[in-house]
């Protein structure tokens, strides 16, 4: 055998082994790197952070609006939130009237 023949017939024994590593390198770099990996966790936890808190004030939003809802039933309407409704959608209120705006959480 020639030096060539010898060293085609060696690298031809090392294809199929160099694939194989290089495919298990590639599904470990995926596990760390990839979308759904390691580094991918800790991002992962602060968007579940984030995620807890608008739906926490998205539940208190609930809460309030279907308390108003509540109160609006045309069952049993509370009369003085009606009458806010109606002066502040139809702007009736008379002209020496002073109107105070409040924010939402402020109580009286």
């Amino acid at each position: 055998m020639t030096q060539r023949h010898k060293f085609r017939k060696s690298m031809n024994r090392a294809v199929g082994p160099a694939i194989a590593v290089i495919a298990v390198l590639a599904m470990i770099g995926y596990g760390i790197f990839g979308p759904t990996g390691l580094y991918a966790w800790g991002e992962y936890g602060q968007s579940v952070e984030k995620k807890r808190i608008v739906l926490t004030e998205l539940a208190k939003r609930q809460h309030e609006l279907q308390n108003r809802v509540n109160l609006l039933d045309r069952q049993r309407v509370d009369p003085d939130l009606a009458e806010e409704y109606v002066r502040e959608k139809l702007g009736a209120y008379h002209p020496d009237e002073v109107i105070i705006p409040m924010e939402p959480d402020a109580k009286p």
